[in-house]
């Protein structure tokens, strides 16, 4: 699955150098939209099918709310741990990190503070997108499923759903999706919050 998303990435970058015309980059983002609902309704599909794994939801109750508490703060943390590396002030780093990979609404909400920490988030949330897309199924595989969720952040409800739901379960699908509404929801939160500290 990870060779096929970076052959993806890499055929569509040969394409648009080479073929795509100005006048149809403005599309881009319609088509895009277009095959993400697409992909996610074919995702939705695959989880509705699954009757167990929403029973095995509901038995979990309040702890499910621990996943997104800890990839936030995990997230946080480790933008803290990165931002003594590169000498950023903790108000400025942990504001990166709290864009949990939402590398558009991160990004202007920083532009307001500074153009250079503005691209500093663009540039990490993208990063952390691409890794989560390439690093989830060997998470999957090799420490768990629920783990797997962890890369994703944000995007766990849209973008890296279908890369989690192909790599681990229903299960573990419907609580990437709970998660990344919750990561989501938090961005425009804690964002202004952390970097007014």
């Amino acid at each position: 699955m990870s060779f096929k998303i970076i052959a993806s990435v890499g055929l569509g970058i040969i394409f648009g150098h080479l073929f795509l015309s100005q006048e149809l980059l403005q599309y881009t983002n319609i088509i895009i939209d277009i095959g993400l609902c697409i992909l996610l309704f074919f995702v939705g599909i695959d989880i509705g099918r699954n009757k167990k794994a929403f029973s095995k939801i509901k038995n979990m109750g309040f702890k499910i709310l621990l996943i997104p508490l800890m990839i936030g703060i995990g997230s946080i943390l480790g933008s803290i741990i990165g931002g003594f590396l590169l000498n950023l002030p903790v108000n400025e780093s942990s504001a990166v990190g709290a864009g949990f990979g939402w590398y558009t609404l991160s990004s202007m909400m920083l532009m307001q503070y500074s153009s250079e920490l503005s691209a500093l988030a663009f540039i990490s949330n993208v990063s952390r997108e691409i890794i989560a897309l390439i690093s989830i199924p060997f998470v999957s595989k090799y420490i768990g499923d629920l783990e797997a969720i962890a890369p994703a952040g944000a995007t766990a409800m849209d973008t890296s759903l279908p890369i989690i739901s192909n790599a681990t379960n229903s299960k573990a699908a419907i609580i990437a999706f709970i998660t990344g509404v919750i990561l989501s929801s938090s961005v425009p939160i804690l964002v202004p919050i952390l970097i007014n500290i």
